[in-house]
């Protein structure tokens, strides 16, 4: 069997008896696909929504359909901008890029997770926290790096097995040595801060998997990200919050002038 074959590939042979499996894994995978790119886009469009009510980006992906309450704009721009590029783009680009993009989201919100819990504005100082997350991503990504370059033989296994006791080891250390700023009220991530501490190690563990041209892309994609932020987004963001403010002081003086007048018109 071909390495690069995808699973149903495995039933495919001389014989025609395991055909059917073949055709059947084939038809789940199609509509894997299918619903997975359709929640993404969706999911997409409603949050481009909600950053356009903020003027991140134009107030034009805000609006919002009378009658089905969807964001209408939003989803028509992303439904033609991802078959663009689908149409246009290789699968296997497509893929790593996806994939690449989803991973590095879900590394932030772990880090995010553990930040928000242990830090908060009576905390002295942030740096024990940004000390334990950068040492923990480091050595995950040490971890990798000798898992995909290192020939196997025991030495590799001996590293290997150093390097996830010194990260278990820092987690221990961290989860005794700082405490949590902030308790949740009513539900919170358990057993903190193993489990974003494990999606962190998985995370960067897979995004080793990729290519290095997905990286480039990937880092292209960010920094226009980040150019079209600080050119656009972050002054039209502060005019609608100055704007706001305006208005609601002046709804405010209004407010009051009336409440003046009120007891002179009685009179």
């Amino acid at each position: 069997i071909n390495p690069e074959a995808p699973f149903s590939g495995a039933f495919v042979g001389k014989s025609n008896r395991w055909n059917w499996v073949s055709n059947v894994i084939g038809v789940g995978a199609s509509f894997g696909i299918l619903t997975s790119l359709l929640v993404a886009m969706l999911g997409q469009a409603r949050y481009l929504c909600v950053i356009g009510r903020s003027n991140i980006v134009p107030v034009w992906f805000a609006k919002v359909h009378p009658k089905t309450s969807t964001p209408v704009n939003a989803s028509a721009f992303l439904g033609i901008f991802t078959a663009a590029i689908a149409l246009f783009t290789e699968l296997d680009v497509l893929l790593n890029l996806v994939s690449i993009g989803t991973l590095f989201v879900f590394f932030m919100v772990a880090n995010a997770v553990i930040y928000r819990r242990y830090v908060s504005v009576e905390t002295p100082s942030p740096w024990p926290t940004l000390s334990f997350l950068i040492c923990f991503s480091c050595t995950s990504v040490m971890f990798t790096l000798l898992w995909w370059l290192v020939p196997p033989g025991k030495p590799k296994g001996f590293v290997l097995g150093a390097c996830l006791i010194v990260v278990c080891g820092l987690v221990v250390v961290f989860n005794y040595a700082v405490p949590q700023a902030r308790k949740p009220e009513f539900w919170g991530v358990p057993l903190m801060p193993w489990i974003p501490c494990v999606s962190i190690f998985l995370n960067i563990f897979l995004l080793g998997n990729l290519d290095g041209p997905s990286y480039k892309r990937f880092g292209f994609f960010s920094a226009l990200a980040v150019v079209v932020y600080l050119v656009y987004s972050v002054h039209a963001s502060f005019d609608a919050e100055e704007e706001a403010i305006g208005n609601l002081e002046s709804g405010i003086k209004e407010s009051i002038e009336l409440e003046d007048l009120t007891p002179k018109l009685q009179k």
